[in-house]
């Protein structure tokens, strides 16, 4: 038996806003038949590129959730595309994300990474680009 991801959910309490956030995060866009509106209650997005598609649904325990405590039990590892792992961390708090920890360095020089939360506290991490990785190989 085999099964492919048809998309990632995510439960909230404000699906526009939160895609909204993510949009500019991920570099993804609205579906081509479903522009998004504020009030909207499922709002999804997906990479031009690859096709993923990350659906936020809004759902009545989604803030409850948000102030229970403890660490989201599926989260993104993000590996930035276009600049180093410290750029991304900074643009990513300017654009309203928080950090949670920062663990660059966890194995020795040039490893690790840096957990974030977006505006709802879900947890996400961002990884060392793919030059990086390259130049510490």
């Amino acid at each position: 038996m085999t099964a492919f991801v048809s998309h990632t959910s995510i439960d909230c309490s404000d699906a526009y806003t939160l895609s909204t956030w993510w949009k500019g995060v991920l570099g993804y866009v609205d579906l081509d038949d479903d522009p998004k509106e504020p009030g909207d209650e499922e709002c999804m997005i997906r990479d031009p590129e690859s096709g993923h598609a990350v659906l936020f649904i809004e759902t009545p325990d989604a803030a409850e959730a948000k102030l229970r405590a403890g660490k989201n039990r599926i989260h993104f590892d993000l590996r930035p595309r276009e600049r180093p792992q410290s750029a991304e961390v900074e643009a990513l708090l300017a654009h309203g994300a928080t950090q949670v920890a920062d663990l660059r360095g966890k194995y020795g020089p040039g490893t690790g990474w840096v957990v974030l939360a977006d505006p709802e506290g879900n947890e996400f991490c961002i990884l060392r680009s793919p030059a990086e990785l390259a130049a510490a190989t």
